[in-house]
């Protein structure tokens, strides 16, 4: 049965943006799309890389302010039609530099268009839901970390998705990353640890999934509480 067919049907566009498939990113991305298809949703896949999506803006995708109606690039209306299937979008990618990656951002530069997804009264995208994660290679103790949240919080759920009529937005965070802990002490000196490596590296692992699938639960557990 088709989601016009059954419109109870609940569907979620996973987004992970990073060049390599064997990434963590990738992978945590694959399992979050499997947790949610647990839970009953139907799930879009969206790998940007693997897809060959160009983040670069194009003359076709330029907004244009006295048309809010323009007709953008194949690709980019292909896009569009994927995020409005679904009620939930959850973005799955490393933080560079207290940001998302440049792919990322180039699909919301994009896609996420006037007239699309912001420039009218009832935004088209009003009541969907958001959830960003992200991936840091600090560790948890790392000062970074609050001040990262702030930074991400403030551009990608006040900047981005409420500006674009979302009804939530999320933004967690998955720190220890990396194979090697990373901590910059309050001079700005880097330390990079020994490597994790055995049984010792499949605990971390096995921990860095339990955090990021817990995100997911808890996320979509908030469109279950009662208003």
């Amino acid at each position: 049965m088709s989601q016009t067919e059954n419109p109870s049907a609940r569907t979620a566009l996973v987004v992970v943006s990073h060049h390599r498939d064997d990434s963590l990113t990738a992978y945590l991305a694959g399992r979050t799309a499997q947790r949610l298809e647990a839970q009953g949703y139907t799930v879009d896949l969206l790998n940007l890389h693997a897809e060959g999506f160009d983040p670069r803006m194009t003359v076709a995708d330029q907004p244009d302010w006295g048309n809010r109606e323009k007709v953008y690039s194949e690709e980019t209306e292909a896009h569009m039609r994927r995020i409005l299937a679904a009620e939930l979008v959850v973005a799955v990618f490393p933080i560079y530099w207290q940001s998302v990656p440049a792919l990322l951002k180039g699909w919301i530069d994009r896609v996420w268009n006037y007239g699309f997804a912001y420039g009218r009264s009832k935004p088209r995208l009003a009541g969907k839901r958001m959830l960003w994660l992200g991936l840091a290679g600090a560790t948890e103790d790392d000062a970074i970390i609050p001040a990262m949240r702030q930074v991400l919080d403030n551009q990608l759920s006040a900047g981005i998705a409420y500006y674009c009529g979302f009804s939530q937005s999320t933004v967690a965070i998955v720190p220890d990353a990396e194979e090697r802990p990373q901590r910059v002490d309050a001079a700005g000196n880097l330390s990079i640890g020994d490597a994790v490596a055995g049984a010792a590296r499949e605990a971390h692992f096995a921990a860095l999934e339990e955090r990021a699938l817990g995100y997911v639960d808890e996320f979509v557990a908030l469109d279950r509480v009662p208003a």
